[in-house]
C-alpha cells in the first residue's frame, strides 16, 4: 500500500481503518510475546520450567492473584536471552490445563483451542504487583501499551517492502536517499528492550498519520522569529548565523520571512529564525507560550516551502526535498520511552562546540580513522529561554524544555560511489514473512556469515571499545543513533550521531575545554564498562545473535567467537593500552544486569535524570559473559 493509498484512505474519514480485530489480536500476541521475554529476562518474572522433554522447553508464569497462567514455548540463549515460540503462547485458568505428557511426547505445547485471548493491557494489570507499577503511573503505563499495540497494527495494515528489496535497494540503488528512507519508516520494532517503545503520549489518530515515522508523511516545518534578547543561537566554527539560514531555508524564504517582521514594524536584526515542529506550535507554543507571542518575543512566520520525513526518533526530520541539507530536530512535548521529548535551551547553547570537539578527537585517532569511523555533526542550534517557566520549573523540568531546535548534517555526502545508507535498527529488522534484513544483507553480500559479522564489528565494536580503551569516552549507541554505510550489503563503516545530549566523559584521561565540560560525569570505574556491556552486548548484540541463530544463519557461538576474535586482534594492535583492557575487562565471567524497563517501570515520565546517568541505574543480579569462554 502506497503512501498515496494510505492517504486516500484515511481521507475518506477512516482515520482507524488499522484497528480490525485480526491485527489487534496480532499485535497483542507480539506484544505479549515480547513482554514475557524481557521481564524474565530483566527478571521481573520468573518463569517456572513445567517440562524440558523437548526442546524448546515448556515454561509458564503465574498472576498476582494466582487465577491465570501464561504458557509458553522457549529456549534461553545467551545473555538470558528468551526466544519464546510467538504461537505457543496461551492464557489459561489456574488449573485448565490438560494431564501433563508424559516425557518425551510428541505433542506438549498447550492445544491451539485452549485458552483465551491474548490482551497485553489485560496482562499488565494481571501482573502489576509484580511489575511494581506505582497505582498512579499504571493508567499512564496502559496508555503507552496500548498507542504501541495500535502503532503495530497500523503497521501491519501499512505493509512495508521484503528483508530482501530493503536490503537490495528499493530503487535498485539509483536513489540513495530514498532506499535510506525506505529502510528507515519500514522498521516494525521500534527500541528491541522496552515493552511499550512507542506511547508517543499527545498524538491523537490525526497526529499519528501525520507525524509518525512509520506513516512517512510528508512534514512541512513551521517558522518562528524570537528575539534575541530571549534566545542563543550558536554553530560549528565557520558556520555564521545568516549563512546557515540561507543554505537551510534560501535566501528567497529568509528575505521573506524578514519582510513579514518588518511588515508588523519589527526589525529583523532583533530576532533568530528557528524551525518548530507542527504538533509543537498548535498543542504547546500556540497555548502554553501565548504571552511571548502577545509580547512578540515570538512571532509566527508559517510554514516553510522544504518537505521533510519524520525519522524513527519521531522529533528528528530528513529533508527529502534536497537532502544534502541538514537534519533538523525539534523541542516536542510528546512522552515516549520514559522522557518527555523536549529539548533544553541550556543544551543547546554547548551543542556545536561538543560536536565539533568530538569530530576533530575522531580525525586525530589513527584507530579510529583506520575503521572508518565518521560523525555527523550538530553543526547549529538556537534555544528559547522562557523566563516565566524557568522560573517556575526545575532544572529537568519539560516546561524548560518546550522551545529548542538544531541542525545535524546530512550523511549522504559520506558516501563514496556504490554506498548505500542503513540506520543500524535494520539489523534487528524481521519482515512480515519473517525474514531478517540483516539474513538478507549477508545473502547480497556473498560473504561467509562469520566474515561478514567481523566487517560489521571492525566497523562498530572496535571504534567504541577503542573510544572505551583510549578516552573512556562512551555514546549511546543504540540501532537508532547509529548509520551505517554498506556496500554490496556489507557494512564498511559507521555513523554516529545525536552526540551533544548522549556522550559521556567517564575519567580524567582527557582535558576537556570549558565549554564541553558537560559531557563530563562521574561513573564509578566499575561501571564504566557498562557502556559496552549493557548499551552494545545486551542491548544490541544479544537480539543480534538471537536473530541471526533463530533464522539458521549463524549460531550463538559462532556470533560470540568472533566478536572476541575481532576484539583480540584489537588489542594485540594497542599493547599501550593493556592497563586499560585489565581495567575494564571485556572477557570477565560476568557482568551487572542494567534494566531499562524496570527504570520505565519505576517512573514512565522520566526514566533517568540526565545530569546524573549513574545515579538511577536499576540492577538485577549478573549475567554471565559470554565472550568469557575465550578468554
Amino acid at each position: 500500500m502506497t503512501i498515496a493509498d494510505l492517504e486516500s484512505v484515511l481521507t475518506a474519514g477512516n482515520a482507524t481503518a488499522h484497528l480490525t480485530p485480526e491485527r489487534w489480536a496480532a499485535a497483542n500476541r507480539h506484544l505479549i510475546r515480547k513482554a514475557l521475554a524481557e521481564f524474565s529476562h530483566e527478571r521481573i518474572l520468573a518463569p517456572e520450567l513445567v517440562t524440558d522433554a523437548r526442546e524448546p522447553a515448556q515454561y509458564r508464569v503465574t498472576s498476582d492473584d494466582g487465577s491465570v497462567e501464561y504458557w509458553f514455548s522457549a529456549r534461553k540463549l545467551e545473555l538470558d536471552h528468551w526466544s519464546i515460540e510467538n504461537m505457543s503462547i496461551r492464557r489459561l485458568k489456574t488449573g485448565a490445563y490438560p494431564d501433563m505428557p508424559t516425557p518425551g511426547a510428541e505433542e506438549w505445547a498447550c492445544p491451539a483451542g485452549q485458552g483465551t485471548e491474548l490482551d497485553a493491557l489485560r496482562f499488565i494489570t494481571e501482573f502489576r504487583d509484580t511489575l511494581g507499577i506505582r497505582a498512579e503511573m499504571l493508567p499512564v503505563y496502559l496508555e503507552e501499551i496500548s498507542s504501541t499495540l495500535s502503532s503495530h497494527a497500523y503497521k501491519q495494515w501499512r505493509g512495508q517492502p521484503s528483508a530482501a528489496e530493503l536490503a537490495a535497494g528499493v530503487t535498485g540503488g539509483a536513489d540513495t536517499a530514498i532506499d535510506f528512507q525506505t529502510i528507515e519508516l519500514s522498521m516494525t520494532e521500534g527500541h528491541p528492550c522496552f515493552v511499550a517503545n512507542n506511547g508517543r503520549l499527545g498524538f491523537g489518530i490525526a497526529d499519528y498519520r501525520a507525524f509518525a515515522p512509520e506513516a512517512g508523511a510528508p512534514v512541512q516545518l513551521e517558522w518562528v522569529a524570537v528575539h534575541r534578547s530571549k534566545a542563543v543561537f550558536t554553530s560549528a566554527e565557520g558556520i555564521g548565523y545568516r549563512d546557515h539560514l540561507d543554505a537551510e531555508l534560501g535566501t528567497s524564504a529568509v528575505a521573506s520571512f524578514d519582510a513579514e517582521l518588518s511588515a508588523l514594524s519589527l526589525d529583523p536584526a532583533d530576532y533568530f529564525l528557528m524551525p518548530v515542529h507542527p504538533w509543537q506550535w498548535d498543542n504547546k507554543l500556540s497555548v502554553t507560550f501565548a504571552a511571548e507571542l502577545a509580547q512578540q518575543h515570538i512571532v509566527h512566520l508559517g510554514i516553510g516551502a522544504d518537505s521533510y520525513q519524520a525519522q524513527q526518533s519521531i522529533r528528528t526530520f530528513f529533508n527529502t526535498v534536497s537532502p544534502e541539507k541538514c537534519y533538523v530536530k525539534t523541542a516536542m512535548s510528546v512522552l515516549n520511552m520514559g522522557f518527555m521529548r523536549g529539548l533544553s535551551p541550556q543544551y543547546m547553547r554547548a551543542t556545536p562546540a561538543i560536536n565539533d570537539w568530538l569530530h576533530n578527537l575522531i580525525l586525530s585517532d589513527a584507530t579510529l580513522q583506520g575503521r572508518g569511523l565518521k560523525l555527523i555533526r550538530e553543526v547549529a542550534a538556537i534555544g528559547y529561554h522562557n523566563g516565566y517557566y524557568e522560573a517556575a520549573a526545575a532544572k529537568e523540568s519539560p516546561y524548560r524544555k518546550m522551545l529548542s531546535a538544531l541542525w545535524r548534517e546530512s550523511p549522504l555526502p559520506l558516501l563514496a560511489d556504490g554506498q548505500q545508507l542503513a540506520t543500524m535498527a535494520s539489523l534487528l529488522h524481521v519482515d512480515a514473512a519473517g525474514k531478517p534484513m540483516v539474513s538478507a544483507l549477508i545473502e547480497r553480500s556473498g560473504l561467509d556469515p562469520a566474515d561478514w559479522l567481523r566487517r560489521y564489528f571492525e566497523a562498530y565494536l572496535v571504534p567504541l571499545v577503542h573510544c572505551l580503551y583510549a578516552y573512556e569516552l562512551a555514546f549511546m549507541p543504540h540501532g537508532e543513533n547509529v548509520i551505517l554505510i554498506l556496500e554490496n550489503g556489507v557494512p564498511v563503516s559507521a555513523i554516529m550521531k545525536d552526540i551533544a545530549e548522549e556522550i559521556v566523559v567517564m575519567g580524567d584521561r582527557l582535558e576537556l575545554p570549558e565549554e564541553v565540560a558537560r559531557i563530563e560525569a562521574e561513573i564509578p570505574d566499575e561501571e564504566k564498562v557498562l557502556a559496552i556491556f549493557t548499551d552494545v552486548f545486551d542491548c544490541i548484540f544479544r537480539f543480534l545473535s538471537a536473530v541471526l541463530e533463530e533464522d539458521g544463519t549463524l549460531s550463538g557461538e559462532e556470533f560470540w567467537r568472533t566478536a572476541a576474535s575481532v576484539l583480540r586482534s584489537y588489542q594485540g594492535e594497542h599493547p599501550e593500552l593493556a592497563e586499560q583492557f585489565a581495567r575494564h575487562e571485556l572477557f570477565a565471567q560476568d557482568f551487572p544486569l542494567s534494566c531499562l524497563n524496570r527504570l520505565q517501570l519505576r517512573n514512565n515520565q522520566q526514566m533517568l535524570d540526565l545530569t546524573d546517568p549513574s545515579g538511577g541505574l536499576q540492577m538485577s543480579g549478573r549475567l554471565q559473559n559470554p565472550l568469557a569462554r575465550f578468554a
